[in-house]
């Protein structure tokens, strides 16, 4: 039952037990002789015995309605102040509320966001700082072991591919002084397989890199990410990416996160489709991966599953909520959405 509802009906009870009691007294003060009389006697030409009731229940239902209505408000301003807090706001309450009760509960709701902000404030500077504190030794351990990845696939792989390339050419050479054969036919496609396998693996090398932003801004790595995807998987890729500064921690776990998504969707989805956009919309920053594959469980997959744990920690990280919408045979919706506070320091945009 609804706050205004619940209030008419106790405003009517307690209209009606007033009415009776009431009645009763003026009965004692007044005794009558019949019964009759309380049906003879008329105020404004409504018999005596009906406009108490009646006059006790209108009474009653507008006091409640009024009453209810007031009250609603009064939670309604509660909820949309903790509905705020909840989307990472600051919660703001219209007007100064009318009672003490109310007042208090404002400030303590006032309080709480304050803390809040704080709390995300110096969650994003610690992530910051993290970041960079790191980022120099894991760029020196992530270049050394490109490096070595690199030298040893070279050394080892790369050349034997080229032994065989050569050794595959001589023989098919020779070959063609002779009749085309089913053999010389399984040669030549040898030959092409090696070849092939020669540009991927010059490919791999090409493209060995770190996977995080290393000086670049989010919307410059996202990009890069989804246009290197796009050359490589059959999948529609589409994106919007908004230009804006943000913190290096934020940026560095946002662009963590949407690795995580897409490897989940590349791996498990079995998608067509898959959508990225990253906006700013007044003091949140938002990111959202959809793609159109099979989706699963959220609850059992948040459970078990270590990539999902993953991106929720990394969210709550920088004071921001992850939420994640699958639809079996519809696809999957995960949104980011992170507050901005300004650097922790009070510049940031």
């Amino acid at each position: 039952m609804s706050t205004t509802g619940r209030q008419i009906v106790w405003s009517v009870g307690f209209s009606f037990l007033i009415a009776i009691i009431v009645g009763g007294i003026f009965i004692y003060v007044f005794p009558i002789t019949e019964w009759s009389e309380l049906w003879d006697r008329h105020f404004m030409d409504i018999p005596f015995v009906i406009f108490i009731p009646a006059f006790s229940i209108a009474v009653g239902v507008l006091l409640g309605a009024f009453s209810g209505l007031f009250w609603r408000r009064q939670f309604l301003s509660v909820d949309h102040a903790l509905h705020q807090l909840e989307e990472g706001r600051q919660a703001e309450f219209k007007g100064r509320p009318p009672l003490s009760e109310m007042q208090t509960i404002a400030e303590r709701i006032d309080k709480i966001g304050k803390q809040m902000a704080e709390q995300a404030k110096l969650s994003q500077r610690l992530a910051t700082e993290k970041v960079e504190d790191q980022e120099t030794r894991i760029q020196e351990i992530i270049s050394q072991e490109r490096n070595r990845l690199a030298r040893e696939l070279h050394d080892s792989v790369s050349q034997q591919l080229f032994a065989a390339s050569m050794m595959m050419s001589a023989i098919n050479e020779a070959k063609q002084h002779t009749e085309a054969t089913p053999e010389a036919k399984q040669l030549k496609l040898v030959e092409e397989m090696i070849h092939q396998s020669q540009l991927e693996m010059r490919a791999l090398l090409l493209h060995l890199r770190p996977v995080a932003l290393k000086n670049k801004s989010l919307r410059e790595g996202i990009e890069e990410l989804l246009i290197e995807l796009t050359q490589k998987v059959t999948m529609d890729i589409n994106w919007k990416l908004e230009t804006f500064s943000l913190d290096k921690g934020v940026e560095d776990h946002l662009f963590r996160i949407l690795q995580e998504s897409v490897s989940n969707t590349l791996r498990h989805a079995k998608a067509s489709k898959l959508e990225v956009l990253l906006i700013k919309r007044e003091d949140l920053v938002i990111l959202r991966i959809v793609d159109d594959g099979i989706g699963f469980e959220v609850e059992e997959t948040k459970a078990g599953s270590y990539g999902m744990q993953n991106m929720h920690e990394r969210a709550l990280e920088v004071g921001g909520t992850l939420k994640v919408i699958s639809i079996k045979n519809k696809g999957t919706r995960l949104e980011v959405k992170v507050p901005v506070m300004m650097n922790g320091d009070g510049a940031n945009d």
